[in-house]
């Protein structure tokens, strides 16, 4: 199309008879005069509208996809976050309850004691002075902690303070090679000193070396002068094998420690000696075993008649020919007593003799 002169003046036209009715429209609101003709349009050319949209709805779904891809890979990583961030809540929560256990167990170890205790955490394993079994608390000077001090749990010993800083310590755990305390037996008090193996159960040397001693028997801490570096009547541990007597001045025996040195979390320090010693207080309760049932089975004799018919049917068969041999020796001797010969009806009867011994010749 070639653009001439009436070309243009055509189109200007008709863009200013758009503008004329779209201005009308517009202030004539509902009540336009168009309105109708809109209506019309809308008749005509609404399916085809619907028609053009949906052949082009995959392409703007893509288009809005791309356009979305960002936000959503936002939204997810969010929700991921706060996934995450629900697993540790609930991880912190079973962390926090298995710390009021321990702590708890602390405090009734303590108070059967009568122990003063500062509560400490483990924040690291080892040390720079190259114990091999050492641990790192976070109390310190600063919280009243002194070297030479006991340390413990709800279970019982956990070794001694080492090395102390402004706010933390060093604990040499009791299952170290350089780690010995001295040690009571439960009830018969047979002294001796436990020695560390690492993760092996505790060596213990009684000074008795006739000492009756026994799986199963416990052990305490003997305490120390001045109660430095243990207190006395801390549980130790129980015995676990006896090395058999052999004559010598003393006697070993291996004490598995009541303390699990490998999971370590909540502990105390002894600051505050008790006032006497505890003695076997402090040691936990022994399991008490399971009640054995017994039953009485009582048997109920037989009447008289039962008894009889019971004994006669429980006889063996090969008994009884016995029993009727027992019985011919009795019958033997009765067939062997004299028996008087039987007397002949035709017979006469004997005739009384007289004293001269002749018969009586009376007819």
């Amino acid at each position: 199309m070639r653009d001439t002169r009436e070309s243009r003046l055509l189109l200007v036209l008709l863009v200013a008879i758009a503008f004329a009715l779209i201005t009308v429209d517009i202030r004539g609101g509902q009540e336009s005069p168009v309105d109708g003709a809109r209506q019309a349009a809308a008749a005509v050319f609404g399916p085809v509208e619907n028609g053009v949209a949906a052949a082009v709805d995959p392409i703007g779904n893509a288009i809005g996809a791309v356009r979305d891809s960002g936000e959503r890979h936002t939204r997810i990583a969010a929700l991921e976050k706060e996934n995450a961030e629900l697993k540790a809540k609930l991880g912190s929560d079973d962390r926090n309850r298995n710390r009021l256990r321990e702590l708890d167990s602390l405090l009734k170890t303590a108070g059967a004691g009568q122990y003063g205790v500062k509560g400490a955490q483990v924040i690291a394993i080892g040390a720079a002075q190259g114990f091999s079994w050492t641990v790192t608390i976070d109390v310190g000077a600063r919280d009243g902690i002194r070297r030479d001090m006991t340390v413990l749990n709800g279970a019982g010993l956990v070794g001694r303070v080492t090395t102390v800083g402004p706010s933390t310590s060093t604990v040499l755990l009791a299952n170290d090679p350089d780690f010995t305390v001295g040690t009571r037996m439960e009830k018969t008090d047979e002294l001796g000193f436990a020695t560390g193996q690492g993760d092996r159960p505790l060596l213990v040397q009684l000074l008795n070396g006739k000492a009756k001693v026994k799986a199963g028997d416990r052990l305490v801490t003997f305490g120390s002068r001045a109660d430095k570096p243990f207190v006395p009547g801390v549980p130790v541990g129980e015995v676990v094998r006896v090395d058999p007597a052999g004559g010598g001045l003393t006697r070993n025996v291996y004490v598995r420690p009541y303390v699990g040195f490998t999971k370590l979390d909540i502990v105390g320090v002894v600051v505050q000696a008790p006032r006497s010693d505890p003695r076997d207080t402090v040691l936990p309760q022994k399991p008490k075993p399971a009640p054995t049932v017994t039953v009485t089975v009582t048997a109920k004799p037989p009447a008289e008649g039962e008894q009889a018919q019971g004994e006669k049917a429980d006889r063996p068969l090969q008994d009884q020919p016995l029993a009727d041999e027992a019985e011919k020796p009795a019958q033997d001797l009765a067939r062997q007593q004299p028996q008087d010969p039987p007397q002949d009806e035709n017979q006469p009867q004997d005739q009384p003799q007289d004293p001269n011994g002749q018969e009586d010749a009376t007819p």
